[in-house]
């Protein structure tokens, strides 16, 4: 099955391009998962967070924002002798001050689907060269959710929350999924 260019051949990546990356999602929960993901994965290679998807969920009471906003510091100081996760202090700090910011929205769901519309907005690129990695709506969304007081959350983790939630689809031409998701 041709697949975009970014994806590899481990079996983790392929069944989350397959499966998951680019599909319209309206579910809280997910969405702030993969927020916090996203923030996680700053610096670093998707494949690596994806890898350790399985023990964030678990270590981060299943990305429940109400638990996380009280997280620890112990808890959190805890959590950096994990191998299962990255260890990275601010990153877990941010995890917990994103809940606490993602409980003061008023409707997140809506709030994040604002800045496309409230629709997934379809893109047609042929190849690497054409997918951005900063667009002005996610220029927009990282603006807004620093101001509601959300952090490691720049345009580029934006950008990466927005294809990988379906908000922008950006499966090139080349991929099977473009075709899937963009009717």
């Amino acid at each position: 099955m041709p697949r975009c260019f970014w994806c590899n051949d481990d079996p983790l990546y392929q069944a989350y391009h397959d499966e998951e990356w680019g599909v319209p999602s309206h579910d809280a929960g997910h969405l702030f998962e993969m927020l916090v993901l996203e923030g996680a994965q700053a610096g670093l290679s998707w494949i690596t967070v994806l890898r350790k998807r399985e023990r964030y969920r678990e270590v981060l009471f299943g990305f429940d924002p109400q638990r996380l906003a009280r997280m620890t510091d112990e808890e959190i100081e805890a959590r950096m002798s994990d191998p299962g996760i990255i260890r990275n202090r601010l990153k877990l700090k941010a995890a917990r001050q994103n809940a606490a910011a993602w409980l003061k929205l008023e409707d997140p769901v809506g709030f994040l689907w604002s800045f496309v519309g409230g629709e997934p907005k379809v893109n047609h690129f042929s190849g690497p060269g054409e997918v951005p990695a900063i667009t002005p709506e996610a220029e927009a969304m990282s603006k807004a959710l620093k101001k509601a007081g959300f952090t490691f959350v720049g345009p580029t983790i934006c950008y990466a929350f927005m294809q990988a939630t379906g908000m922008v689809m950006d499966h090139t031409l080349d991929c099977d999924r473009h075709a899937v998701l963009a009717k």
